[in-house]
This record gives structure tokens, C-alpha cells and sequence, in this order.
């Protein structure tokens, strides 16, 4: 499978905003009529709130995307013999409960998805920061939660291996297109938040008592 790297510079990406629209209304123009008219008026309230938008899509390092302080990964990988059976029982037992991830600190979500009649498997996360110090602190202090997840990958070397970063690098592929609704907050800013909501609502509590 290629690999749509952050070192790859693609011609559009040095378009100005005005090219971009016109080339989005040309190849509009050849599609259903459906599209082209709610590409006009989805490019009116696009173009309404600036002249000329600059990208909110930055690099997350050696792969990936990242909008302010979060960035994305998705990998999609040949399943190994049984992997699909064993994932399965392990994601039925864990039932949503991923808080081991919790140790590391920053991810904000993990998606697993079988493709292709159970002959690939999707993963799709959400993480603070850079893409080498993602993959570390997994290593480092989820180890076995992680191997024992994508060993249903064929050819998955372990989190602890040293071509580990080259593996998942080789399966990555960068998002096109990504909406994230607060891309200024971390996990930690989220749970900080969070923490100080709490504590306003029971001292109006005590106080309205």
C-alpha cells in the first residue's frame, strides 16, 4: 500500500484560495446536478467568512495530519490468520473499556473497523502532539494493550520493536479531509476543564442551597 506522507508537497497546496474554488467549480460542473448547486452555495459561505482562508491542516510529523494541537492517524492493514476472530473477542470483552490508554495521556479516541469481509482491519485515532512521541509513549506504557490488539495485523512486529515506527509508517494513510470541533484543547486541558466545571456547579449548588 502507498503512503501519502507529510513530505510530499502537492501542487494545490500552494494555490491561492481563489484558484482552489475555481477549480473546485470546474470539476463541480462535470458532476450531478445535485452537487453543483450545493457547491455554490456551500463555496458563498465559505468564501463569506474570509477573502482568502488560509489551511487549518498542518503536518503531524512523519505522518498525518494535525489541526492546532491535535492530530490524526489511520492505518489499514492485512488481518493475520484468526486476527479477526481474536480482535473480536478481545473487543467484546473490553466492551469500550480503554482506560489503560488513559496512561498515556493523549488520545482523545481509537476507532477499530473491519474492511473487506474481515481481510483488513482500520484503525483511526485522534492524539495531542507529534507522531514519533505517540508511538513512544504507547511503547513505553501501554505495550501489551497494543500488541495484544494489532497482532491480529499480519506482519506486526511489536510496539517494542525498533522497526515498529516504519511499519506503521508503511500502513499509515494521511487524512484528506478532517474536522476537529476544538483543535486548541489537549486531553489534559479537556479533564482540567472538566474538573473545574465540576467544582463551579457544586459551589452554586452549595450556594443556591
Amino acid at each position: 500500500m502507498s503512503t501519502k506522507t507529510q513530505t510530499q508537497t502537492r501542487p494545490e497546496q500552494n494555490q491561492t484560495g481563489e484558484e482552489r474554488i475555481q477549480k473546485v467549480r470546474e470539476l463541480y460542473a462535470a458532476g450531478p446536478e445535485v452537487g453543483k448547486k450545493a457547491i455554490e452555495n456551500l463555496l458563498r459561505e465559505l468564501t463569506s467568512r474570509a477573502p482568502e482562508p488560509g489551511s487549518r491542516m498542518a503536518s503531524a510529523g512523519r505522518v498525518g495530519r494535525r489541526q492546532g494541537k491535535v492530530s490524526e492517524l489511520t492505518i489499514i492493514a492485512p488481518v493475520a490468520p484468526g486476527g479477526a476472530e481474536r480482535l473480536r473477542a478481545l473487543l467484546e470483552l473490553r466492551d469500550g473499556d480503554f482506560g489503560t490508554t488513559d496512561r498515556v495521556g493523549t488520545v482523545h479516541d481509537m476507532r477499530f473497523v473491519f474492511l473487506d469481509n474481515d481481510t483488513k482491519l482500520l484503525l483511526a485515532t485522534a492524539y495531542d502532539g507529534d507522531w514519533d512521541p505517540y508511538i513512544e509513549d504507547f511503547a513505553a506504557k501501554i505495550a501489551d494493550d497494543l500488541d495484544a490488539l494489532f497482532s491480529a495485523w499480519e506482519g506486526w512486529p511489536g510496539i517494542r520493536s525498533p522497526e515498529i515506527k516504519d511499519w506503521l509508517a508503511s500502513h499509515q494513510i494521511a487524512a484528506e479531509g478532517w474536522y476537529v470541533a476544538h483543535p486548541d484543547l489537549t486531553v489534559r486541558d479537556i479533564r482540567r476543564l472538566k474538573h473545574v466545571g465540576k467544582a463551579l456547579d457544586e459551589f452554586l449548588d452549595k450556594i443556591n442551597s
